[in-house]
């Protein structure tokens, strides 16, 4: 969610170590002013245990068949066989378990790419928000809402984030407040929550400094801090220019402590136009330098929609060329991007909730089926092939983004998926029917809407 500076870098002056050095000198300033038939497979990259293997080790596979289901619709049910929390192309030992699917579709498990657990009220009493005009607003009414709650933010996170499992999600990017009003107890919270739910939920955590890295003196240091101590997968940003007021002051602290942690980035860029593009070329330069390709998100990025064809194709390319991953929320027609033309460049780009009833605002659900069908709205799709598309953003896009193996059915791949009822995909899209099952690492961990603890 959430004047330029005076010495921009130039790309040709930018190096690791003039970055470094620069960076860490600020640093130092500033920090002085997760019915089960066994545990869920965590996200990994893909291990396929073959017999021989699983017979060398002693061990006897763990086998469920989901008997008559439809991936993606088909037209005829058939079994899904699955070995150890993963999709198996042979058939099924005698005695297997079997879990009836109904002739139900099933379909990939969704990813939401971009929210924020941390700050919600979900579960929680009526919150009755005040008029806000800028960042610096909500951010206030973000730290008056936090010191009000009597819950912790382990039990509202905890509460948001198995709600989205039972909606179908499997993989989550959650950015969690760090801030001198807070501490790192919103990272704490989320990463506690983020234990509880490890056999149902596979969950990357961003240190997300929404009062600014520079702005608000302390917060660098609390980032360093969560880094340091493994808190986090990633250290966030947010609006370099138009927020922070400190371009290069910002990127250089986040990214010189990313890769100096071994952490990636993820960085909110609300800001339009020449401020939102300078920060996103500063952003190119910087993952370049510190050769962080394939390790960088921007969010939001809501320069790019209103760029020309020939524009946003350059900085697709560089996009693509650094493997710089992007997400969306689909808040309108205007600022959601261009998802199929930066695929063209081959730019991974994720779907996700944004913040649930925080001090924000008084909607979301933390269901990325319902997001798939707010993205078909907004971008006002009607044949079956977009909305088909729709799904995938949230499922497979998201999981670009995180890293995360296609859940696409096929062998080795890993059985995370819904059940509905429904007659074909895009139907599903745009009626967005009951999840009556989640199966996540071939575990039923959700049932007719509702979470199984």
């Amino acid at each position: 969610m959430q004047s330029p500076s005076s010495s921009p870098a130039s790309p040709g002056a930018l190096s690791r170590r003039t970055m470094l050095a620069g960076a860490a000198a600020l640093a130092g300033a500033t920090a002085t002013a997760a019915a089960t038939a066994g545990p869920a497979t965590a996200a990994a990259p893909v291990s396929v245990e073959t017999p021989d293997s699983r017979a060398a080790s002693g061990r006897k596979a763990r086998t469920v068949v989901f008997r008559d289901v439809r991936p993606f619709g088909a037209a005829k049910a058939r079994d899904l066989v699955v070995v150890d929390g993963r999709v198996s192309d042979r058939p099924a030992p005698h005695g297997a378990k079997v879990v009836e699917g109904g002739g139900r579709i099933a379909l990939p498990s969704l990813v939401d790419a971009h929210i924020h657990p941390d700050k919600t009220t979900w579960g929680g009493s009526w919150v009755s928000r005040r008029p806000a005009s800028a960042i610096a607003d909500y951010v206030a009414q973000d730290v008056e809402l936090f010191r009000s709650q009597r819950r912790p933010v382990v039990e509202r996170a905890y509460g948001l984030m198995s709600h989205a499992v039972s909606r179908g999600t499997r993989g989550m990017r959650a950015h969690a407040d760090v801030a001198p009003a807070y501490g790192l107890a919103g990272v704490e919270g989320v990463a506690e929550a983020r234990e509880r739910l490890r056999h149902a939920l596979d969950v990357q955590i961003v240190a997300f400094p929404q009062h600014g890295v520079i702005r608000t003196p302390g917060t660098a240091a609390l980032l360093e801090k969560a880094a340091r101590e493994g808190l986090i997968d990633m250290i966030g940003g947010i609006d370099p220019i138009g927020f922070d007021n400190a371009l290069d002051e910002q990127l250089d602290v986040v990214f010189a402590m990313a890769d100096r942690h071994g952490v990636g980035v993820d960085i909110h860029l609300h800001d339009r136009g020449e401020k939102g593009m300078k920060a996103m070329r500063g952003i190119v330069d910087r993952t370049r330098a510190l050769s962080l390709a394939g390790k960088v998100t921007v969010s939001h990025v809501f320069c790019l929609p209103g760029l020309t064809d020939r524009e946003l194709g350059s900085i697709a390319a560089d996009l693509g060329d650094q493997d710089i991953a992007l997400t969306t929320v689909a808040p309108s027609d205007s600022l959601v991007l261009p998802i199929a033309r930066l695929r063209e460049h081959g730019v991974r780009v994720g779907l996700g909730s944004d913040g649930v009833r925080d001090s924000w605002s008084p909607f979301g659900n933390a269901d990325m089926m319902h997001r798939a069908h707010i993205l078909g709205w907004v971008t006002d799709v009607r044949l079956d092939d977009e909305l088909r598309d729709c799904y995938d953003v949230a499922a497979h896009g998201g999981a670009d983004v995180m890293g995360l193996t296609h859940a696409d059915f096929a062998a080795g791949a890993p059985a995370d998926f819904v059940l509905v009822r429904g007659e074909c995909l895009p139907q599903v899209v745009v009626d967005m029917p009951r999840r009556d099952m989640v199966v996540h690492g071939g575990v039923v961990v959700a049932r007719d809407g509702e979470f199984l603890a």
